[in-house]
């Protein structure tokens, strides 16, 4: 007998009132990509009814559960980010009793007691495969990742203050010169961390396929007159944006919207694909999903740092077992741009270069 438990979250109030079973879904689609609007292209519902949803729950819960931030974006509350990890360890937990449940009511012996779940924290720069490997974890790997986007080097800051178990990061080793991985060398020890070597992934333009022709660099965005949306301040592709600015000698105050801010790869593509802007800077994946057009312009290296010492641990040889795994193999393969590197995946600080 096969048996699938469900969650459910009620007010502990008389009589009990249920809240929708919607709601932690469109608040793991809001966390993931910092943005309602790319949010419900996920959840597969109409911004009006996801901004109708959110505004009765948080009635019922009497706190915010999102906060919307004009240019910037949309990120989830405390209330809303404390909702979000119960409902990710009431997952974890219940994957585990159905685990027992199927050995109990089949009368089947386990091959192995089923592992007691572990879980690492992580604070790291928005990344499609990241989010997708976190919420399809197989149940017998027994890892949770408790997942925070933010900016590259505020997730280092994390890192480096051991507020989290991991920080994921990214740099393009093609745009290397000896400054380029110097704020993140700041934030890291060589004989303390290592990294562990995720993905490559190509970044460039995304653009409305109208406006692909004859744009290479930032100089033609501003030459054609196009709206821009940017990355926020710290993460690392405002990083590369602004070296790229630099290198094609581009002034900044130049490029129209270049103050008008995002927080994820799939926020920048939804405002695109909604006419709010006609360019940005992400990732060829992001621009597939929703139907864009992309020119590239670096293939990038994703890494996730970690204290050499914690890879002894169980919780990393789950997770270093899960990224050799078939699970992630499918989670890159079918995402634009991405390439899974075979060969040592943890690797000394020299990986980042000079």
């Amino acid at each position: 007998m096969h048996i699938v438990p469900t969650l459910s979250w009620a007010l502990a109030t008389d009589p009990v009132e249920a809240l929708d079973p919607r709601l932690a879904t469109l608040l793991r689609a809001i966390g993931a990509n910092g943005s309602l609007a790319a949010a419900v292209l996920d959840c597969r519902m109409s911004y009006r009814a996801a901004w109708g949803l959110l505004r009765e729950q948080q009635r019922k819960l009497g706190v915010p559960l999102v906060v919307l931030e004009r240019g910037r974006g949309t990120r989830l509350a405390p209330a809303g980010e404390k909702l979000l990890s119960g409902q990710r360890a009431a997952e974890g937990r219940l994957a585990r009793i159905l685990a027992g449940l199927s050995v109990e009511l089949t009368g089947r012996t386990a091959r192995r007691p089923p592992l007691a779940i572990a879980q690492l924290s992580i604070a790291a720069s928005h990344d499609l495969a990241l989010a997708a490997l976190r919420d399809a974890l197989p149940a017998e790997v027994q890892l949770a990742l408790d997942l925070d986007f933010m900016g590259s080097l505020q997730a280092l800051e994390q890192f480096a203050a051991s507020r989290v178990d991991l920080a994921g990061f990214h740099l393009a080793p093609s745009l290397h010169d000896a400054a380029d991985p110097a704020p993140f060398r700041r934030l890291l020890h060589a004989r303390r961390d290592r990294l562990v070597r995720f993905v490559d992934r190509d970044q460039g333009f995304i653009l409305r396929r109208g406006d692909r022709a004859r744009i290479r660099g930032f100089a033609d965005l501003t030459r054609k007159g196009l709206r821009f949306v940017n990355r926020q301040r710290g993460s690392g592709t405002r990083l590369l944006i602004d070296r790229l600015l630099a290198h094609e000698g581009v002034e900044a105050g130049s490029l129209a919207g270049y103050a008008n801010e995002e927080f994820t790869h799939a926020a920048v593509a939804a405002t695109v694909a909604s006419g709010a802007a006609d360019a940005g800077f992400g990732l060829r994946a992001a621009a597939v999903e929703h139907g864009l057009a992309f020119v590239p312009r670096v293939r990038e290296r994703y890494y996730l740092a970690v204290r050499a010492k914690a890879l002894e641990t169980a919780a990393l040889a789950r997770l270093l077992e899960a990224l050799q795994g078939g699970v992630f193999g499918r989670i890159v393969g079918r995402l634009a741009g991405y390439r899974r590197e075979g060969g040592r995946p943890v690797l000394g600080l020299e990986a980042l270069g000079p």
